[in-house]
């Protein structure tokens, strides 16, 4: 029986210092070559992944949490936010004194105020790589140059936005910004730990990996009940709720392992690997 499984990148695939465990890219590979599909499910960009993660190689990919989606390189479909949700944000931002991210399919626009802030966090995120990296035993790892190069905000098609990111001073601007925006938009914990107060990701309400997956399987001709999905993250908590197998990370939050039923080891402590061997993947 041919199975399909949606793998989160942060936190699942990729420790978010950029290491990835041998037995994480050794399941995937062996689960596609025993007939079964592997498709990323990431709130990321298609442009914003790493290329570490992409030579693994996967049948298909989820992106934009939810809003984006192909089979190979085919386009099975895209959802941008319309032009007016996007300046929504874009005002709500600026007017609150929050800096932010914009988010299309193909790159990621940071606001003026985010690149002293993040030149700094990611020298300690590439740090944390060589760390987790030799600690994993692969001795040849060198200190990676940065992951990606945000353009400026200025330079972003604003018809063109799926998903926005943002990092606040304020402890509690996940819960004021979805009180403030209200149902028109859905705001979520960010999945990539920030420096900040608190930091989220802002879609629209009804676009998310759940949303996504259950378009996919239509077009793909699969039944939910065949359908894993393993995250860590907030964002992946609507792709639990329509898999037939939910998984949690052992480095999920606590309340997400829960609402996932499974739980599985670390990201680095070979926990796509253990996941897949209980399911029978591999």
């Amino acid at each position: 029986m041919t199975r399909i499984a949606f793998l989160d990148v942060d936190g699942t695939i990729l420790e978010h210092g950029t290491a990835i465990a041998d037995s994480t890219i050794t399941a995937i590979r062996t689960a596609r070559e025993n007939g079964h599909l592997v498709y990323l499910c990431t709130g990321r960009a298609a442009g914003d992944i790493h290329p570490k993660v992409r030579e693994i190689g996967y049948d298909g990919a989820i992106t934009n949490g939810g809003a984006y989606a192909v089979r190979g390189d085919e386009l099975l479909f895209a959802d941008p936010m319309p032009r007016e949700d996007t300046d929504r944000l874009i005002a709500y931002f600026e007017a609150e004194d929050i800096d932010y991210f914009l988010q299309s399919n193909e790159a990621v626009y940071a606001s003026d105020g985010v690149g002293a802030m993040l030149d700094e966090y990611f020298a300690e995120r590439r740090k944390r790589h060589l760390e987790d990296a030799r600690r994993l035993g692969q001795t040849d790892a060198v200190d990676p140059e940065p992951i990606v190069t945000y353009r400026p905000v200025g330079e972003a098609d604003l018809d063109a936005i799926a998903k926005t990111t943002f990092i606040s001073k304020r402890s509690d601007s996940v819960d004021k910004a979805q009180a403030d925006l209200g149902e028109r938009f859905h705001v979520i914990p960010g999945s990539i730990p920030l420096p900040g107060g608190s930091n989220g990701e802002i879609g629209l309400a009804g676009t998310n990996k759940g949303s996504a997956i259950v378009r996919v399987l239509d077009i793909l001709g699969l039944d939910a009940a065949d359908a894993i999905g393993i995250g860590d993250s907030w964002n992946d908590a609507e792709m639990f709720d329509v898999v037939g197998t939910p998984v949690a990370m052992g480095n999920a939050d606590p309340a997400l392992k829960e609402r996932a039923g499974n739980v599985t080891t670390d990201v680095l402590d070979d926990g796509v690997w253990n996941a897949f061997v209980k399911l029978g993947l591999v």
